[in-house]
């Protein structure tokens, strides 16, 4: 089945685009479909793998990454999940499990990005939970063994210009977000459940049109699963991942609507984890659009941040087009990290540089 095809069948997943559903759907109706649950105990392996239960679900890794001369890269290998039915056969063309992959590499002159899609039924695409494997085609994010959870990972993923390898190794533990991986995203009560690793140390081989560079940097990786995310007047999120010099770790983020909901997680270098609301954080945006500059205040821990990126430029003109790159961090605390931007007018922040 060709991959426009397949592009069908998951847009189809996410019923109504548009103000009728939020930001890709993912506030239409969702009958049939488990919902997350506050009372549930996220347990590992089980919870690496997939949830077939729930309409939408991804692993997403980004990287921050430098050269031997300090040149600033970024590279993102996401794997989503979408179901077409709340129940159907596990294997065969039949199974309702439609699955889409995105991988880019972001330098500070170029952005490079490639989709793939995938039927999970006949083998094509999945996730297993011990020993950690998630692929699509010859795309992969897996560890060596059960036994490493995802503490170690292996990852790869290639486009028409473009290639990543990198190895990531955890340096601390995985971090639950909200209450105990219950993060709620509205006022009206919409959830996921949602852990990441931020404590990725990484090294590799990033393949661009200029040729092979060797690179090493900080990775993390968000997992998150539900049914109905956003609220149906919700049009989209800005999100940041911020690896900050002094060890501690920032996700910041708000979902756009009347009002937007703010939310987000101060880690510290030992993991220990502070939930955070809108009373807590305030985040600011530049004036472009999308914006691609923050302020980020958090005034309780100290912190008052500005946020640019590695290139402006950094636009995923794929099947659901959104903008995804690699951020610089300066004010009264330093680092990297990674900025996601959603939902912002058709033809603004999705032109793409390169796909394949």
């Amino acid at each position: 089945m060709s991959a426009r095809w397949l592009a069908v069948l998951l847009l189809a997943a996410l019923p109504a685009f548009g103000q009728q559903s939020g930001f890709a759907g993912l506030g239409a109706d969702v009958e049939g479909f488990a919902l997350p649950d506050a009372a549930y105990d996220l347990t590992f392996p089980r919870d690496h793998g997939a949830h077939e239960d729930f309409r939408i679900e991804w692993w997403y890794l980004t990287a921050n990454l430098r050269d031997a001369e300090g040149r600033d890269y970024g590279a993102q290998w996401t794997l989503f999940r979408s179901a077409l039915a709340p129940d159907g056969p596990e294997s065969g063309w039949s199974a309702p499990q439609v699955w889409m992959a995105h991988a880019a590499v972001t330098t500070p002159d170029g952005h490079h990005f490639a989709e793939r899609f995938g039927r999970g039924g006949i083998g094509q695409a999945g996730v297993t939970a011990a020993p950690f494997s998630a692929w699509i085609d010859d795309w992969e994010m897996t560890a060596p063994n059960a036994a490493s959870g995802i503490d170690r990972l292996h990852v790869a993923a290639r486009g028409s210009d473009f290639a990543l390898s990198l190895e990531a190794e955890a340096q601390g533990p995985l971090v639950l977000h909200g209450a105990d991986g219950f993060s709620i995203k509205s006022e009206a009560g919409q959830a996921s459940h949602y852990y990441s690793q931020p404590f990725y140390e990484v090294s590799g081989r990033l393949t661009l049109p200029q040729g092979e560079v060797e690179v090493t940097g900080q990775a993390w990786l968000d997992r998150e699963w539900s049914s109905q995310p956003l609220d149906r007047s919700q049009q989209g999120w800005d999100w940041m991942a911020l690896h900050l010099d002094d060890g501690r770790r920032l996700m910041a983020a708000q979902v756009r609507g009347q009002p937007s909901f703010v939310f987000g997680s101060l880690i510290a270098p030992d993991g220990n984890v502070q939930p955070l609301t809108g009373d807590d954080l305030r985040l600011t945006p530049g004036r472009a659009i999308p914006p691609t500059t923050w302020r980020v205040e958090l005034p309780a821990a100290g912190l008052d941040l500005d946020i640019e990126a590695v290139n402006p430029d950094a636009n995923m003109a794929t099947s659901v087009p959104y903008w995804e790159g690699p951020v610089r961090i300066g004010g009264s605390a330093t680092g990297r990290g990674y900025l996601e931007l959603t939902g912002y007018p058709p033809g603004q922040g999705v032109s793409g540089r390169s796909g394949g």
